[in-house]
């Protein structure tokens, strides 16, 4: 990478700043050669639930075992509808469907694009067992509602937390809210692991009870199976990684949104671009910058087609953009079977056709974040 480009995300940077810790940490555990349900586990569930504001915590091998092991946790199984949003990524439905679930989609709120509560009041069917609130891109989903409509029709309220670790609404932080909650620890998350890790967050004794069991083949003792479980276990040195980076997860979450008000200003009174909505009572943890590029007439069919524009022209600048999603779950290929169709779920098919992630991670400077904002403006 040329000294001019700018990624989307830097774990080099993030990492020169953390080396000797990781190291440090990483080489305690390799003199212990305990690796598998260890200490540094255990410290790391207990510390991750104090800072959730949960009573229990439960590593697992990814953000996408623990949304499925979180459902099957709950009683979700053959036979059960579970309501998610279409505007989210692909693991959030498979999840459901590897529980052995049926998905059913959801619009999205155009404010926030995070599913909707009322778009999931009218889904809400005699099958339906479960409903999961995924907090897009950092910021928070209706909750509220969300809560009153499970609490109303007797539904487990499941928080897709893998985005959103550190953000709050009125006070509390995500992933406190509901039956349980899932987080992802990907490499390139606000609190990333060097590999693939995650975990559940609940203060319901039989859920953790049964997600640490599950995690583990399903054992309640060595070698003997209580039901069919898994191999998904948080190993040791991820646990340690963690631990060391959790301690600065705030203080990067601060500089990730001085550089989102950075950005918000310079898009002022750019009239085709729609930032992230601040929603009150809310504090958004900007894992994505995410903006809406309005469609242009006398650009051809495809209302994509001027962010698409505005991305090309980015990366002939050297400078990396992504979209998060340009497609839609119920419009998936994977989920045609279920019977979407294309106008079915507007905002969400909308969203798909706008959104532009653009480059933010804590360790940009101030003259990058305005590089970026002036390749935007210009092209626009």
């Amino acid at each position: 990478m040329s000294t001019r480009e700018i990624p989307m995300v830097d774990l080099r940077a993030q990492f020169a700043t953390i080396e000797k810790e990781v190291r440090q940490a990483i080489d305690e555990v390799l003199t212990t050669q305990i690796f598998i349900l260890g200490p540094q586990l255990e410290a790391f569930e207990r510390e991750m639930a104090q800072y959730c504001g949960r009573r229990l915590a439960i590593g697992v091998a990814s953000g996408t075992d623990a949304l499925t092991l979180a459902l099957r946790a709950c009683g979700v199984g053959s036979g059960d509808e579970v309501i998610l949003p279409a505007f989210t990524f692909l693991a959030t439905a498979g999840a459901v469907i590897a529980a052995g679930a049926r998905p059913v989609f959801a619009d999205s709120d155009p404010k926030t694009l995070n599913i909707d509560p009322e778009s999931v009041r009218v889904l809400v069917t005699q099958r339906t067992k479960a409903v999961i609130a995924v907090h897009l891109y950092g910021g928070a989903a209706e909750m509220n509602a969300l809560l009153e409509l499970a609490s109303r029709r007797g539904l487990v309220l499941i928080e897709d937390n893998a985005q959103s670790l550190g953000a709050s609404l009125s006070g509390k932080k995500l992933g406190s809210f509901g039956t349980c909650a899932a987080t992802s620890f990907y490499p390139s998350k606000n609190l990333g692991a060097y590999g693939d890790a995650g975990m559940i967050l609940t203060d319901n004794d039989e859920v953790a009870e049964r997600v640490a069991r599950l995690r583990n083949h399903g054992q309640t003792g060595r070698y003997i199976g209580a039901e069919p479980g898994c191999n998904s276990r948080l190993d040791e040195i991820q646990a340690v990684v963690l631990r060391v980076k959790a301690r600065y997860l705030d203080r990067w979450i601060a500089a990730r949104r001085s550089h989102a008000a950075r950005y918000k200003q310079r898009f002022t009174n750019v009239n085709a671009i729609r930032t992230p909505s601040d929603e009150p009572n809310s504090v958004h943890s900007y894992y994505l910058y995410t903006v809406q590029i309005a469609s242009e007439r006398g650009l051809g069919d495809n209302p994509a087609v001027r962010r698409d524009h505005v991305a090309r022209h980015l990366a002939s600048r050297g400078i990396a953009s992504s979209i998060f999603y340009p497609l839609p779950l119920h419009l998936q290929p994977a989920y045609a079977s279920l019977g979407g169709k294309a106008g079915q779920l507007p905002v969400a098919e909308r969203a798909a056709h706008e959104v532009l992630s653009l480059p933010l991670y804590p360790e940009m400077t101030t003259e990058q974040v305005d590089r970026v904002a002036d390749s935007v403006i210009e092209v626009l």
